[in-house]
């Protein structure tokens, strides 16, 4: 390294040797900060085939330089009332045509998750990769360095996954979509559409102790894109990127300018948690007045310049 201007001249050997010590120290330090943040393994479980903003917010994810993202799990959407035939499959599929454009398929498992949601009654699990391959990457984390789960859709392969074995419980930090919340007067609503996907397994998981980071959609709900701005930005760049674009219009709600790019919500709030604004949420009864970590508020423009800069830089490479 060149000395500096004062050394140069005849400065104390001393000073110079300090400067150059504590820049080296600098270097370690951030080399070794970067390496924890590389180290952050990621679950993403997704309802990929519902709808559009899934696919967005899985691509930023999937190229997230501080992630290693081990598994895109695919999860069912079946009780809506546009659901295709197999709603889990057709969300796996997806993940693996998003995977195979990004040739990500062997460095990222991919697993079938629940055809449908719990079970009504008796032993309610619904037993699928996804779950067991949940439990499996829980139990290799521990408490202080616990496993990131991201649910984007209904919540039935973690529910399923705790319900099987139970110890994972406080090896995972989960964030989720889902809910809506009046923050001023404390109330928390469940009629949105992840949460009435499985009921059931929404109510497994919030009378769990699982850490649990949650966005209500009346916060998401400010993550909206414009399809005109978004092809500038980043369409020809690459093959999933007008791959995603074409499903702003293939898709069954097509022909929107507008769209309320929900998921991308979350995933941004975990990868920058500088863009949000958390608060913690007491419960109602039903879940023993238990707290977790809820968004109250996102920086959106943030948010969404952040996805365009990303996604030029990846793909320019």
């Amino acid at each position: 390294m060149p000395l500096s201007h004062a050394a140069k001249k005849g400065a104390d050997p001393y000073i110079g040797f300090m400067q150059r010590f504590f820049y080296l120290l600098i270097l370690i330090v951030s080399a070794l900060t970067a390496g924890a943040q590389e180290d952050r393994k990621v679950i993403i479980d997704a309802d990929t085939g519902n709808e559009v903003d899934d696919l967005y917010a899985i691509v930023r994810a999937l190229i997230e330089p501080s992630w290693d993202v081990v598994a895109l799990n695919a999860t069912q959407w079946q009780p809506a009332h546009w659901a295709v035939e197999q709603t889990m499959e057709e969300s796996y599929r997806l993940n693996q045509l998003l995977l195979g454009y990004l040739k990500m398929n062997g460095a990222v498992a991919s697993h079938r998750g629940a055809e449908n949601r719990l079970f009504d009654w008796g032993y309610r699990a619904q037993h699928s990769a996804a779950a067991y391959y949940l439990i499996e990457e829980a139990h290799k984390a521990s408490a202080t360095e616990k496993l990131t789960v991201i649910a984007l859709g209904a919540l039935t392969n973690v529910a399923s996954a705790i319900i099987i074995d139970p110890t994972i419980i406080p090896k995972i930090s989960l964030y989720w979509l889902g809910t809506t919340v009046d923050f001023d007067k404390g109330v928390q609503r469940q009629r949105d559409f992840n949460c009435m996907m499985d009921r059931q397994a929404l109510d497994e998981v919030l009378e769990s102790e699982i850490e649990m980071h949650i966005i209500p959609v009346s916060v998401a709900s400010q993550m909206t894109m414009e399809f005109d701005l978004t092809k500038d930005q980043i369409g020809g760049l690459h093959g999933v990127c007008d791959f995603i674009l074409d499903r702003w219009y293939q898709h069954l709600d097509g022909g929107r300018h507008e769209r309320t790019i929900w998921d991308l919500a979350i995933i941004m709030a975990v990868i920058d948690p500088t863009m949000v604004t958390t608060v913690e949420f007491e419960l109602d009864a039903r879940y023993d007045h238990r707290t977790v970590t809820y968004y109250r508020d996102i920086d959106a423009d943030r948010m969404r310049q952040d996805f365009y800069e990303t996604i030029r830089t990846y793909f320019a490479r």
